[in-house]
């Protein structure tokens, strides 16, 4: 899981229930109305149509997931069930789905057994792969972050998975209740006399004992979200492409200011991704960092997908505003 991780690859799936609204029958003519055909355009350009609003989904990547358990629809398959109740539990799974295998390589044979009405895909995964799920069930792929836009790429998302199963007026309800996170926390932190104050959020993993660290550059999808907040980011680092993360070790964080804000996010169901509060507590560069001697190390509430959707972004903000403002 952690492999996956630290490759921010991830697989989700999702099956929205539709039930009538009121307590009489449908007219007979409305009865006898047939569904709607949806015809959509993905992110690799391949035409995808679908009979009607998609009911049974199965998610491959834990973006995707989180948007489709956000929009009221529970998948029928999921990437790595247990990863996802263990990273994101800022938006949990509301039903049992079944394990698909790992995010990187979706058991075939499992999918073909849901008999899905629609495979949500990203294109971190393999084309072969993606090419195999097309012979199951139509797949929607998009592209799970870009550098360029990561807000404007996550909504994109959202909606493109909102049209494929009929919840486009909850997108734009997630849309609106995320905008207005941001401006309370932006107020919040410029009345707390933190407009343009130097902030730095990072990840961490230790493998055979040595400490890697992951900046999040404004190309990140938190780093965008950041400077929505008013704040500046302060790494100086290059970030990758599509997720904006960059890589250094602890020697690294010397280059930040004296006057920074360091947050970060770790889970306890993965001992190896919090160094900061473990193995480094004893590192002799690290405790001799000047943010780390003022106390402005702040841990997040575990279960904020770094790479989700709205919600996990609005709990976000929530949280670094309360770590900033305390």
């Amino acid at each position: 899981m952690r492999r996956l991780l630290l490759t921010a690859a991830a697989a989700t799936a999702a099956a929205l229930t539709l039930t009538a609204c009121g307590t009489t029958e449908p007219a007979a003519d409305d009865a006898k109305k047939p569904t709607e055909r949806i015809t959509l355009t993905d992110a690799s350009g391949t035409k995808v149509e679908l009979d009607g609003p998609a009911k049974k989904v199965v998610g491959t990547e834990w973006n995707v997931v989180e948007s489709l358990v956000s929009l009221g629809v529970d998948p029928v398959g999921v990437a790595d069930v247990k990863g996802y109740k263990t990273w994101d539990t800022a938006v949990p799974l509301k039903n049992d789905p079944k394990d698909i295998g790992t995010r990187g390589e979706p058991s075939m044979d499992t999918v073909a057994q849901l008999a899905p009405d629609l495979i949500v895909a990203t294109s971190d995964l393999p084309p072969a792969a993606v090419k195999q799920l097309r012979k199951i069930a139509p797949v929607l792929e998009v592209r799970p972050a870009d550098a360029s836009d990561p807000i404007g790429q996550m909504t994109k998302n959202l909606d493109l998975i909102a049209r494929a199963t009929g919840t486009t007026e909850k997108s734009a309800q997630l849309k609106r209740q995320f905008q207005a996170k941001l401006d309370e926390g932006r107020k919040a932190l410029a009345a707390a006399g933190l407009a343009g104050a130097n902030y730095a959020f990072a990840d961490g993993y230790v493998v055979s004992n040595q400490v890697s660290i992951r900046p999040y550059t404004s190309g990140s999808l938190i780093g965008a979200v950041n400077e929505k907040l008013g704040l500046k980011n302060a790494w100086t680092v290059k970030g990758d492409e599509s997720y904006g993360l960059a890589a250094t070790d602890v020697e690294g964080l010397t280059k930040l200011g004296a006057d920074v804000q360091f947050a970060y996010i770790g889970s306890d169901g993965d001992k190896n991704s919090t160094p900061f509060a473990g193995v480094l507590a004893k590192d002799k560069v690290w405790t001799s960092l000047p943010f780390v001697k003022k106390g402005d190390v702040h841990r997040l509430p575990d279960g904020i997908w770094m790479f989700g959707g709205p919600e996990s972004m609005g709990k976000y903000v929530d949280s670094a505003v309360a770590a900033l403002t305390k």
